[in-house]
This record gives C-alpha cells, structure tokens and sequence, in this order.
C-alpha cells in the first residue's frame, strides 16, 4: 500500500503522541504528511493524535490560507501519575532537536543539564 510508512517492530521508549507532539515542536506549521514520515505513522493515524492533543488542551491551531500552525501548551501537565508534576515544555526539552544539532546531521546530541 503505498504511503504507509515500514510498522516498526519491537518496543520504543516513546509514545506516538510524545513523537507526534515532538515533531510539531520542532515545526509548528509542519503538514500532516511531513509528521507522518517523520514519526512513521499514517496520516490518519496523526490527524487522531493531533484531535487527542487538541481535545485534551495539549495543542491548538490556527488555519493560515491551506495551511496549520500549531501551538503548544508548554505548562500543561502530563498525564500519567508516574510523571506527575512535570510539564510538557520538560518532555519537549528532552525530544526536541536545537537549531545547532539540526544544523550538523548525525552529530551526537549533547544531554541536558540542569
């Protein structure tokens, strides 16, 4: 079937969500068809997401012309009691490429400090 990114097999550390939220923070006006690549999802499967995001009060848009921008609520709470009190501007600080790693594919990323 053509369009529909190779199913990863095994486990991940990350959920979709997580990887769809990442991939919007790394480009609030990505089309669906770029996160999806990206996140080797279907784009239903991202448009699902991307409503549960929203429903939820994770992230919003705006429609430009034939276009999206995202936005993010970085202070919103995780949802999951094991991450209880951590924010998702801390989740994105960990999943989100810096413009300098961006602009060198392949080098190692440096880990956070606190």
């Amino acid at each position: 079937m053509d369009g529909v990114p190779e199913p990863h097999t095994g486990w991940t550390f990350l959920t979709n969500h997580a990887r769809v939220l990442a991939a919007i923070a790394d480009d609030h006006t990505s089309r669906i068809r770029d996160i999806a690549a990206h996140c080797r999802l279907t784009e239903r499967a991202v448009q699902k997401i991307i409503a549960d995001l929203e429903r939820d009060g994770y992230l919003s848009h705006t429609r430009e012309g034939r276009s999206n921008t995202y936005r993010i609520d970085p202070n919103r709470v995780l949802r999951h009691p094991a991450e209880a009190g951590l924010t998702v501007a801390s989740l994105l600080s960990l999943l989100v490429q810096d413009e300098s790693d961006r602009a060198t594919p392949g080098a190692p990323r440096q880990p956070a400090t606190r």
